[in-house]
């Protein structure tokens, strides 16, 4: 487990899980579908609102995927070593919930 830790430090990466749910720091919805420049609604909240909390990303929590929540959304991808293209899919919301809610937030 302390290995695991050290990892998760050199990493920049978050070394517990923190579960989901009443104690989800963004409350909008728990539906994760897959997110584009376009995208609106709730889901596009707490995805921003996630962004915020994860990387400081200081978006409006508008609930529009435009050019700067795209653009936050490409530099969270970048500064956790996953697939850096400004979409919101199945991997990047499991780290966006992940960040977002681990205690040493935020992390880039």
């Amino acid at each position: 487990m302390v290995k695991h830790a050290q990892t998760a430090d050199k990493l920049n990466h978050p070394a517990a899980l923190v579960a989901q749910g009443p104690d989800d720091v963004c409350d909008f919805t728990i539906n994760r579908p897959t997110l584009t420049l376009g995208s609106s609604g709730a889901v596009v909240q707490q995805a921003q609102c996630y962004l915020n909390q994860a990387i400081d990303a200081g978006l409006d929590v508008d609930g529009d995927f435009g050019r700067l929540t795209q653009a936050a959304t490409r530099e969270f991808q970048q500064c956790a070593g996953i697939v850096v293209d400004g979409r919101i899919g199945a991997q990047t919301w499991s780290f966006l919930s992940f960040w977002a809610n681990a205690p040493d937030a935020p992390f880039c």
